[in-house]
């Protein structure tokens, strides 16, 4: 072979090993990028499924396309416990649940549940921040194994009734039958009005209203809105029982796999989405009130003191599991 044949042998080898490192190069890449379901129980038009989807997309920027997260909605895949369940099991990877289902696990968790235990959002939030609530995160992260990564402000939940049992003062709860979440943590508040508590799951309670299963259920304004609540129960009642708060929580099979760059990326994405969802919720709170009324829906104003002073006399945070120290440092929160 002359030299001018040996160049060209050489060079045709060059490109050809280059052609090959670049298909595994691509390859490479396309096996790094890791596919992960994130699930919650909410409407695609709530704020929690718009700033979910909004993390899912900003952790695939941030992360230059390693995790590519599908967002998935309104109980697609499961109810509440299912969810929570698929976390434990590592068939889903990331949640957005009620501090109150993860509190199953972790009991004193659900201790923000405890009834007029925050004053407003803004105490929440700054409970949100607090030691108390990292220290409430950490316990569970350690009988659990997966990880808090955010609270997000949900809504103070107020009392929905038939036309036939407006609720005016805590007199007007007994033996009233309201749906409540199938948690515990929910029971306090109509359990020491002398309600009668219905465990009904989220997807089923548009039904159960509707058809006189239950004559009322409780929830903020916005989730009211949403799941169209106002529609079959006539009566608003501004209760405000609980300030409620939603966990973003990551399965610990996944965050035991991020190096510490990721988790660092999840943690400032998810609560970056949770602060976007709360000022959000926060300000469709103010204006509901006047949109219901406009609906004809009959929203009535109570005296939340009262209400206050009914439950504290009827029960107390130990009655349900939760420690007093807890509650003390979370009302304690200027």
């Amino acid at each position: 072979m002359n030299t001018f044949n040996k160049k060209r042998f050489t060079i045709k080898i060059i490109a050809a090993c280059a052609l090959i490192a670049g298909a595994a190069g691509f390859s490479g890449i396309a096996a790094a990028q890791t596919k992960l379901k994130w699930a919650h129980v909410y409407e695609t038009s709530e704020p929690f499924h718009k700033w979910s989807v909004w993390a899912a997309e900003e952790i695939k920027k941030r992360s230059n396309g390693r995790y590519d997260i599908q967002v998935f909605p309104a109980s697609s895949l499961g109810k509440e416990a299912d969810i929570n369940q698929g976390l434990t099991l590592g068939t889903i990877d990331i949640v957005l649940t009620g501090a109150s289902f993860a509190g199953r696990s972790y009991q004193p968790l659900a201790v923000s549940y405890f009834p007029f235990i925050f004053r407003d959002a803004e105490h929440q939030l700054k409970y949100a921040k607090s030691d108390v609530f990292r220290e409430l995160a950490k316990g569970y992260d350690d009988k659990t194994g997966n990880h808090i990564t955010a609270l997000n402000y949900y809504g103070a939940r107020h009392v929905t009734s038939s036309a036939a049992r407006p609720v005016f003062k805590p007199e007007d709860m007994k033996g009233l039958k309201i749906r409540v979440p199938d948690a515990p943590a929910y029971l306090a508040f109509p359990k020491a009005l002398g309600a009668n508590a219905t465990p009904i799951a989220f997807a089923e309670v548009y039904l159960a209203l509707q058809s006189g299963t239950v004559d009322a259920q409780e929830n903020p304004l916005p989730t009211i809105e949403a799941k169209k609540f106002y529609e079959v129960q006539k009566n608003i009642s501004l209760t405000g029982h609980i300030i409620d708060s939603l966990l973003t929580i990551v399965s610990g099979q996944l965050w035991t796999k991020l190096s510490a760059e990721d988790k660092k990326i999840f943690s400032d994405v998810m609560q970056e989405a949770s602060e976007k969802t709360g000022r959000e919720i926060i300000a469709s709170e103010t204006r509901l009130a006047e949109e219901f009324k406009k609906k004809g829906n009959n929203v009535i104003t109570v005296d939340k003191n009262a209400f206050r002073e009914a439950v504290l006399k009827n029960t107390k945070p130990t009655d349900h599991g939760y420690r007093q120290q807890d509650y003390d440092r979370i009302t304690a929160i200027k």
